[in-house]
């Protein structure tokens, strides 16, 4: 029998988004690989076509989140450019959706790339090395349901390089560690293993730390701009400034962002990320303890003993703070989560009637 969609299965196109898509008669699948401003690209089963969203979706859109993001399954309502920009009309449900805190004083969040297998926090060896920017990262990453992989690049500018490692892997509990140099390409195997035909992966981090230069090397081309970083500061310049995703030629799908040299959690998963933190507070002599002064915490016991890092400890604190949704009640946090997850409640309804229906076939 012959495979559905061969095109779209090259950029990662799977049987249950292919089911999904079915419930909606007369639309036309497609992943949105590029996005600028209210503008976005996608590939369809016959190519790439320019589109944006309708107005109906527009106006059901309940805020940011329900907005395409480079990454996502899309419905069309053309699979061609006759005729111009064809129209979004739906987004199919995210396996995974790496997101932060939008601009502004409220808790709104921004998608920053959707349906990612694996992402790549990417810290380069020299005056960017930074365990508190890497915890960060990977509250976010481990809450999106992708898999993090912390590369270090420019290995070859460490004195010191199984001291570095040994500190990351003490804070990257669960999450692989690569470490690679685009100047000796040293280590570019041990991140090509991760990009396997029909796989999305997407690199963060900060600017200048090797991104688009991992991503050439992969592709054994210059796809993406690169730009050298100040050698006063070691601080980068921004060679990507949208992100777009793009098909490699061994297969495996890949995505540059622009650099982001802070970012502010819009939700994380605090608990996977300070495991070690978590257990050791399963110790203390009362459940409610704040690890502050009570008698009997284990928290402050291990600090004490030097067994846990106060400098971790205290960035545990601080992203708690950030995701504690301060100033929303249950209600309000549990539409945030389903806004994440599903674009808006309209869109989770109709996925739980679609699955019923599949169920009760």
């Amino acid at each position: 029998m012959t495979m559905l969609y061969p095109n779209l299965r090259k950029y990662g196109l799977t049987d249950s988004f292919v089911r999904e898509a079915a419930a909606y008669d007369g639309l036309f699948l497609a992943r949105v690989t590029a996005q600028h401003r209210g503008l976005y690209t996608a590939v369809s089963e016959t190519g790439e076509i320019n589109a944006a969203v309708s107005g109906k979706f527009s106006w059901r859109a309940e805020g940011p989140l329900s907005f395409p993001a480079v990454g996502d399954w899309v419905l069309l309502d053309r699979e061609d450019a006759k005729g111009g920009n064809a129209a979004i009309q739906h987004i199919l449900r995210r396996k995974s959706v790496f997101t932060r805190k939008a601009a502004g004083a409220g808790h709104e969040g921004q998608v920053i790339a959707a349906n990612i297998d694996t992402l790549f926090i990417c810290m380069s060896l020299n005056a960017n090395f930074n365990l508190r920017r890497a915890e960060r990262y990977l509250a976010i990453v481990w809450e999106s349901r992708a898999a993090p992989v912390i590369v270090l690049t420019k290995s070859d500018l460490c004195e010191d390089l199984e001291s570095k490692v040994r500190e990351v892997a003490s804070v990257a509990l669960g999450a692989d560690v690569a470490v690679c140099s685009s100047k000796n390409a040293q280590g570019w195997d041990a991140v090509r293993a991760y990009l396997q035909p029909g796989k999305t992966a997407a690199f963060i981090g900060s600017s200048g730390v090797g991104k688009s230069t991992l991503i050439n090397r992969l592709a054994g081309m210059e796809i993406m701009a690169t730009k050298e970083i100040r050698a006063s500061d070691d601080e980068g310049r921004h060679a990507t400034t949208h992100r777009q995703l793009i098909l490699l030629p061994d297969g495996g799908l890949v995505m540059d962002t622009p650099g982001m040299r802070e970012l502010a959690l819009y939700t994380g998963d605090i608990a996977k990320t300070f495991q070690d933190i978590e257990e050791l507070a399963l110790g203390c002599k009362y459940k409610d303890c704040s690890h502050t002064a009570e008698p009997g915490c284990a928290v402050l016991l291990a600090i004490e003993e030097g067994m846990l890092s106060e400098k971790r400890f205290m960035n545990y604190q601080k992203l708690h703070r950030e995701v504690s949704y301060e100033g929303m009640n249950s209600r309000q946090i549990e539409d945030e989560k389903i806004r994440k997850m599903f674009g808006s409640k309209a869109d989770m309804q109709r996925f739980r009637k679609f699955v019923k229906e599949k169920r009760d076939r």
